[in-house]
């Protein structure tokens, strides 16, 4: 069945810190969620700008790994149109990102946005849609995709910055722990607890 599970992908420049750390937390949700059928939810990340096979950044692991998700077995990768075309969902660090992937893929535009402007967008939508609540978290996936995409046009204007997740990078561990706490705000939105 084509509906049977969801590919959600998270990009940013390297991905060495917020694309793993957003593909680390929100699998840490659906396993809670789902068990042994977290695998209908396919999450990886990927970087613009990436080395193939580079580690998390140290910082990340940390944050991680106090937040109870798994930073082992990860490793870069650069993105590729075939990586952006794969995906359902596709939700970038930046707005410059978001640009990256529609370059290399224009029909993702339907589906592919900032982390933050996304989890806007689904903060406007009515939560009582069907296509909201109704069935497995793979499928609400599916219906909260097309709701914002419906959505988009709808949604307020805000300054250009507000929509990028900043780069903890080069920073002291509390940057990396507001960045988890930004990837965390929106993945409650989308996901859920």
């Amino acid at each position: 069945m084509l509906d049977a599970r969801f590919a959600l992908l998270f990009v940013c420049h390297a991905n060495l810190c917020r694309s793993p750390m957003a593909e680390r937390l929100a699998r840490r949700r659906f396993e809670a969620m789902l068990g042994r059928d977290a695998d209908r939810m396919r999450v990886e990340s990927a970087g613009v700008r990436a080395e193939d096979g580079a580690p998390m950044h140290p910082g990340v692991v940390q944050v991680l790994r106090e937040r109870g998700a798994c930073p082992d077995g990860f490793a870069s990768r650069p993105l590729t149109a075939d990586i952006v075309a794969g995906a359902d969902l596709v939700l970038t660090a930046t707005r410059e990102q978001r640009a990256a992937c529609v370059t290399l893929v224009p029909e993702a535009v339907r589906h592919t946005y900032t982390l933050r402007q996304f989890g806007r967008i689904a903060a406007g939508l009515d939560r009582e849609h069907p296509q909201w609540t109704d069935g497995p978290p793979h499928a609400r996936l599916r219906g909260l995709v097309r709701l914002a995409m419906q959505g988009r046009g709808r949604a307020q204007p805000v300054a250009p910055g507000e929509d990028d997740l900043a780069d903890p990078v080069r920073e002291p561990i509390a940057a990396f722990r507001r960045c988890a706490d930004d990837i965390d705000a929106v993945l409650d939105t989308v996901i859920g607890s």
